[in-house]
């Protein structure tokens, strides 16, 4: 039996760059959650859960719209946040992250991320697809516990926006990362966190 995460970062931002902490979709950002949705139209998802901050909830909400029988719950494990602090391992070069974070807002990153990988990173008795629609730093942490990975390696674990991550969970055997970051269904100019093109 397989447990498949569909792990979609929400559209872009409005006003994103100027350190808004939540807001709506900018134009591009309803575009590329456009996209996504048609991308996955063809899935037959078991449940569908969305972080409940705006940019998420309206990404959720444009899917929903292509998607009828899909109603997406929010859920305060999908919420944005730190996942866990400098490891001694870490390269120095992650450091100056961690200036402006609290102990307090790691502790609660890590203690919402164990409750979000023991609710959606444990084998289900049946096949199931279920979509999770949240932030760039959950989903590295997913990303992150499907290999084992020491807990500081979510750190340069990039998702574009509307970016397609799944992870396969298994009963018997470890999760399987299927595709990760998968921009296939954006076309070039809907393309976010990627080096702008460079004229020659």
């Amino acid at each position: 039996m397989s447990r498949y995460l569909y792990l979609v970062r929400h559209g872009e931002q409005q006003d994103a760059e100027y350190g808004v902490d939540d807001g709506p979709l900018s134009a591009r950002g309803v575009r590329q959650a456009v996209a996504i949705a048609e991308r996955l139209g063809g899935i037959p998802f078991t449940g569908a859960w969305t972080s409940p901050l705006q940019r998420a909830q309206e990404t959720a909400r444009i899917m929903t719209e292509r998607a009828p029988a899909l109603e997406p719950q929010p859920s305060a494990l999908l919420m944005d946040c730190v996942p866990s602090g400098p490891g001694v391992d870490m390269p120095h070069a992650f450091e100056p992250f961690f200036g402006g974070i609290t102990e307090a807002e790691i502790d609660a990153g890590r203690a919402q991320m164990a409750d979000a990988t023991a609710e959606w990173m444990t084998p289900s008795r049946g096949d199931s697809h279920e979509l999770l629609i949240t932030h760039n730093f959950v989903i590295g942490w997913f990303v992150r516990e499907a290999f084992g990975a020491a807990d500081w390696r979510w750190l340069g674990v990039n998702q574009a926006n509307c970016g397609l991550t799944i992870i396969r969970v298994r009963s018997a055997k470890p999760p399987v990362l299927v595709v990760h970051n998968d921009l296939g269904h954006l076309p070039a100019e809907l393309r976010t966190g990627l080096p702008d093109a460079q004229p020659y």
